[in-house]
């Protein structure tokens, strides 16, 4: 209520409240070289799916690209992964609803970005390569035993798909602002490009998508966006002046969700399968270090350049609704002919980019740690390449079914971290520095917080006052912690492989 009294004693902000200007915005329409320019886009990933399609020749190819990748290639892997509809279009629109608290999301991601560079990319490498191993869960099992890896091989599936529902929500959100037309058939175009090269093309696919989308990016955003903002009114003098005071209070967001979403983002970075596969795609061990390091020196100014987007777009429409449009508002409102097709290209990219090897990594579960683990031992290779573009197919499938029927791009994202984080967090970290384990504690410990964090948010969805009260990562997190050490106790303890 105080920012609300606020806002109505200021004229100049008042004055870009007028809904005539608002109606104006909504009525844009692309003219055909912005229009080119976005399906020129969409077109390049295709083309880019099918060329690296004729470069496979085995399920390692599929899902790790061979193994063979760089280190500005695993900096754009983390980067046009983790910088998708959730950071790019939902981080606006929060910078947009609470100011730079916002920040905290991209934050989130740096810090645990960094943490795992320093102590797991190199250690994890190593041992993949020597192990032969694919997937996390795959990991998982060669240090537990199978239950534990199908407890992660559930939670990869889950979490993944969840996260590709995100961004689907997100991009959908923007082509029915630019195509004006209904979020189903938006929906479906998006799902049907992304699943297309993603499952043509696996990893190696993913890998030369993801130079082009981390490219668009960050001029889109840095060296563009950014300065169309000052030019139309976003100064640093002109937002302070501005905005309500609570736009730029670093605590907007809730101390305690903060701290929340710090601790689920950067445990996430330990426990999400997609960490792993950008790992193991790695030619070795330093590749894997350096080419996460890297990714943390341009995720800085990407986040400064979301949160000053969203706070201009607060600036200059403050009646524009969020739910992914207000950054596609901006755009289409202040930018030139060619650089608005080219920034709402960026946009497309960023969701993409996310979308795709979060499919792949769901995919990567369902073929070897359901599929080739537990139903056909015996596939030969050529069938577990046909499975798992199979599989792709499927999860796109499932998440464009979630991004129809719920539509909160962080809220999925964010939950879709709290179920790794609670259940795989405590294994995961000891598996990695301890050579004799439980695995009966591993196993107790993750199955008992998966379950306590889906319980606790299905709860808090239903109203339950002391269960909304506290994040569910919290409970999960205790809940494993406690099962593994008394495991350890009461179960004693075992050699890992």
């Amino acid at each position: 209520m105080a920012s609300d009294l606020h806002i109505n004693e200021n004229k100049d902000y008042q004055l870009c409240r007028n809904p005539l200007r608002i109606r104006a915005i909504e009525r844009i329409v692309l003219n055909s070289t912005d229009t080119g320019i976005i399906f020129f886009y969409l077109l390049l990933m295709i083309i880019l799916g099918l060329y690296a399609s004729k470069k496979q020749n085995s399920v390692d190819d599929y899902f790790v690209a061979g193994g063979k990748t760089g280190i500005f290639s695993i900096a754009c892997l983390w980067l046009a992964g983790w910088i998708g509809g959730a950071s790019i279009v939902g981080g606006v629109d929060r910078a947009y609803e609470i100011g730079i608290s916002a920040g905290w999301y991209i934050g989130s991601m740096m810090i645990g970005c960094l943490t795992f560079g320093l102590f797991f990319a190199a250690r994890v490498t190593t041992f993949a390569k020597e192990k032969s191993i694919l997937t996390y869960p795959e990991l998982i099992e060669w240090k537990y035993d199978n239950r534990t890896r199908l407890v992660a091989a559930i939670s990869a599936i889950a979490s993944f798909t969840g996260q590709t529902a995100a961004q689907l929500v997100a991009a959908a959100l923007v082509l029915q602002s630019l195509l004006d037309i209904e979020y189903s058939t938006a929906l479906i175009l998006a799902t049907t490009i992304v699943v297309l090269y993603t499952t043509t093309g696996g990893f190696l696919a993913i890998t030369y998508t993801d130079w082009v989308q981390f490219t668009i990016i960050f001029i889109g955003v840095i060296f563009i966006g950014v300065p169309v903002a000052v030019e139309n009114g976003g100064t640093y003098e002109n937002l302070i002046a501005v905005l309500p005071a609570t736009h730029f209070d670093p605590g907007g967001w809730g101390w305690p969700s903060i701290i929340a979403m710090i601790a689920s983002i950067s445990m996430g970075f330990f426990t999400l399968a997609d960490s792993y596969m950008r790992c193991y795609s790695a030619k070795d061990a330093s590749t894997a270090k350096w080419g996460t390091l890297l990714a943390v020196a341009f995720l800085l100014p990407v986040m400064i350049g979301v949160i000053w987007l969203g706070l201009t777009s607060s600036f200059l429409y403050p009646d524009v609704a969020g739910d992914g449009g207000v950054l596609t508002f901006f755009v289409l409102q202040e930018f030139p002919t060619g650089l608005k097709g080219l920034l709402l290209a960026g946009i497309l990219a960023a969701l993409m980019s996310s979308a795709d090897i979060c499919i792949l990594t769901a995919s990567a579960s369902l073929t070897k740690d359901i599929y080739h683990r537990y139903l056909n031992p015996e596939a030969s290779n050529g069938r577990l390449h046909k499975f798992g573009m199979l599989s792709s197919l499927m999860v796109g499938t499932v998440a464009a079914v979630i991004a129809w029927s719920l539509q909160e791009i962080i809220d999925i994202v964010l939950i879709s971290f709290t179920v790794s984080a609670a259940a795989l967090f405590v294994p995961t970290i000891a598996m990695m520095y301890f050579e004799k384990l439980s695995s009966r504690a591993a196993f107790y410990s993750s199955t008992c917080a998966l379950i306590t964090v889906l319980v606790w948010y299905s709860g808090a969805r239903l109203g339950v006052v002391v269960l909304t009260e506290i994040d569910p990562l919290w409970p999960g997190l205790i809940v494993s912690l406690v099962l593994f050490l008394s495991g350890h106790v009461l179960l004693g303890r075992t050699s890992t492989n």
